[in-house]
Formats: structure tokens, C-alpha cells, sequence
């Protein structure tokens, strides 16, 4: 088991990384004097999948603990849902003493923690990711929130984990889309962190896909230690500099809500940023050479995140609505080379549209 530290002005907390670790969960309460009185938010398909490992850890809790399941949907990421979890810990007792852990995906811990940060005005919380993209991203950095009608992530928080544990035995029962979603996110990171890690993704991509342990402990490694070093500099998204992390994802949640969710997270991401690509090259930010250098390493996925049909005009009206955008206009983070963004660039409609029809097009079923 490896510790990576994230370091906040307020706060430090360990995430722990390794395989079969969950064994470990009780005593890593324990050793970082977490309360006893434990309310477990966890994805209904992670506990019918993992039920006698979820079952071995609550047989060896010796105080409180209530187990809630969710059906870890992005409509189900409500209000609606937040309020059946505030009952659910009023009922049954439970008060300023309570350690909330979240195990499931990016859905149920972002609720989760939204749950934690709010309930009897804040309780603790332990994340521990079951998919590739929480894993690497979702899970880090304190982000919570819930959708409200059709806006995504509109309603939420800054609120930090106790820890993070990381088990890649979790990924063993992951179907290949979501694997595919949470290899969305690395092509992210590869793209913020620079060509060196760019290029190991890029060579190693089939290793990834097909969960091999030494890559992936090597990408956890890369992508937690680069987030949580943006994360210890901008915590809130105050300074900038956290604005990075959103490449391709002002396109991406656009997508999600026009698509009626019909395709997940991180399939959204990664047409999202095949369309910032094309947003970048068309107002001449990122050169042809590179834009001919990464699109293809983003495309190779294409034939497995396809859709029917799009409408442009109403993708760019969900994105005004973006909780990003200021007075009106949408601004993106857009790609220099790998390892070099602009934050806050904006683009005319004939821009964003024309980024939004290209970089969709190649995901039509039919196309190539």
C-alpha cells in the first residue's frame, strides 16, 4: 500500500493506493481517530458485486454502522435523493459524530460528500472509488455537489475527505464502458501533465484499458499526485489555476444533459475534448502539428462512445448555462501543447458551434 499526501492550508489527508486494501479500511479508521458511528453511502451495483467484502468489513465494526444504498444515476444525483440520505441519518440516530464513507463512483461520492458537508453542519467522510474515473479524479480534490433540474454540478461544495482509499480489486468487475470513462479522464490529465506522461498513456493505452496493475498504479501515482498538487495551490478555484483541471469539461456536461444522459461522464469527456482540441486549433492557440499529434490518441476510443444524433444550438445553450460562464459568455480552458493551457478563453458562438459540430461528428454511429 502507497500514501500520497494531499497538502491543503487547512487540511492534510493521505490517500492510500494498492491492491486489496479495502481489508484495510477499519484500521485506517482507526489509525487516523475517525469517529465510530459510520453511515455507508454505497452504489447498489458495488454492493451486489462486492457484498461479501462489504459484509466482512461491517462484521468487524464493533459500533454503529447503517448501510444506504443508491441507484448511482446521474437523474438520481437530486435534491430529491440528498433529502432521502439527511432522512435516513435523522432516523436512525445519527448526529455531529458521524463518519460518512462513500464507495461507488464519481455520482455517489460526489453526493455523498455534498450529504457530509451540509448534514449537522458538516460531518467527516472517507471516499473510497470503485471506478477508473473516480479513482483518478472525482475522488481527490474535495469537489462535491448534486444536479438541479438540467444543470450539471450546479448545486455543491469545497469539502475535504479524512482519506481516500484506492483499491484496484474494485476494477475487476467494472464493465468496459466504464473503464472507457475513467480512461476519459486520464487522457485529461495526460493532456494537462505534459508529452512525457502523454506518451506513456499514449504507448501504455491498452495495458490501461485492460486494467494491467503495474500501469495502473503508475497512472494513479501520476494523476493524484498532479491533482492534489493544483488542489493544495488552489483549493476553491479562487486563483485560476484549478480551472485547468476542467479541459473539455465545459463541452463534456453540455453533452451529458443534450445526450439525456444516454452516454456516461467520461465518455462526454472525451468527445469534450476532441471538441476543445478543435476550439483551441480554430482560434489558432494550439498549432496544427499538435493538434494533428493528439487528436488521433483521443480517437482511438471513438468507435466505442457513439451516438445517435445531436443538436448543436441546443448543446451551446446548456453551456451559457454553465456555472463557469459569467455575464452571458461561456469561457473554456484551451490546449497551447500538452502541459500548457489558457484559462478563461472566449469564444464567439460561430466558434463554439463549429468545435461542437466537428468534434461531435466523429462519433455518429456510421462515421469514421
Amino acid at each position: 500500500m502507497k500514501k500520497i499526501n494531499v497538502r491543503l492550508p487547512g487540511k492534510e489527508y493521505p490517500v492510500y493506493t494498492g491492491k486489496n486494501i479495502f481489508s484495510k479500511l477499519k484500521g485506517l479508521i482507526n489509525s487516523n481517530k475517525l469517529f465510530g458511528n459510520l453511515f455507508i453511502i454505497i452504489d447498489e451495483n458495488v454492493l451486489s458485486l462486492h457484498n461479501g467484502k462489504i459484509e466482512k468489513f461491517l462484521s468487524s465494526i464493533d459500533t454503529r454502522a447503517y448501510l444506504y444504498s443508491i441507484n448511482a444515476t446521474e437523474p438520481n444525483k437530486s435534491a430529491d435523493q440528498l433529502s432521502d440520505i439527511y432522512s435516513a441519518l435523522i432516523e436512525n440516530g445519527f448526529g455531529r459524530d458521524t463518519l460518512i464513507i462513500a464507495i461507488g463512483g464519481g455520482i455517489t461520492g460526489d453526493i455523498a460528500a455534498y450529504a457530509a458537508s451540509t448534514f449537522a453542519r458538516g460531518v467527516e467522510i472517507v471516499h473510497v472509488p470503485t471506478t477508473l474515473l473516480a479513482m483518478v479524479d472525482s475522488s481527490i480534490g474535495g469537489k462535491t455537489g448534486i444536479n438541479f433540474k438540467s444543470t450539471k454540478n450546479i448545486i455543491g461544495s469545497f469539502y475535504q475527505p479524512e482519506f481516500v482509499l484506492i483499491d484496484t480489486d474494485f476494477l475487476k468487475t467494472l464493465p468496459e464502458d466504464e473503464i472507457l470513462c475513467g480512461f476519459g479522464e486520464v487522457l485529461k490529465y495526460s493532456l494537462l501533465i505534459g508529452n512525457d506522461f502523454l506518451s506513456f498513456v499514449s504507448r501504455n493505452q491498452n495495458k490501461i484499458l485492460n486494467l494491467d496493475a503495474e500501469k495502473l498504479l503508475k497512472v494513479f501515482s501520476v494523476c493524484v499526485k498532479f491533482k492534489s498538487a493544483i488542489v493544495e495551490i488552489d483549493e476553491t478555484e479562487k486563483l485560476g489555476l484549478r480551472k485547468i483541471l476542467n479541459l473539455g469539461h465545459t463541452f463534456a456536461h453540455a453533452i451529458e444533459i443534450e445526450q439525456n444522459h444516454l452516454i456516461k461522464h467520461g465518455q462526454a469527456v472525451i468527445i469534450g475534448l476532441v471538441c476543445a482540441l478543435h476550439l483551441s486549433n480554430r482560434l489558432g492557440i494550439l498549432e496544427n502539428t499538435s493538434f494533428k499529434k493528439y487528436l488521433p490518441l483521443l480517437l482511438r476510443s471513438s468507435e466505442k462512445v457513439r451516438i445517435k444524433q445531436f443538436y448543436p444550438v441546443k448543446i451551446y445553450e446548456i453551456m451559457k448555462r454553465d456555472k463557469k460562464s459569467i455575464h452571458d459568455g461561456i469561457r473554456f480552458v484551451l490546449l497551447k501543447e500538452a502541459g500548457n493551457l489558457i484559462i478563461d478563453v472566449e469564444a464567439g458562438m460561430i466558434d463554439v458551434m463549429d468545435s461542437i459540430n466537428k468534434g461531435l461528428h466523429y462519433f455518429i454511429n456510421g462515421k469514421k
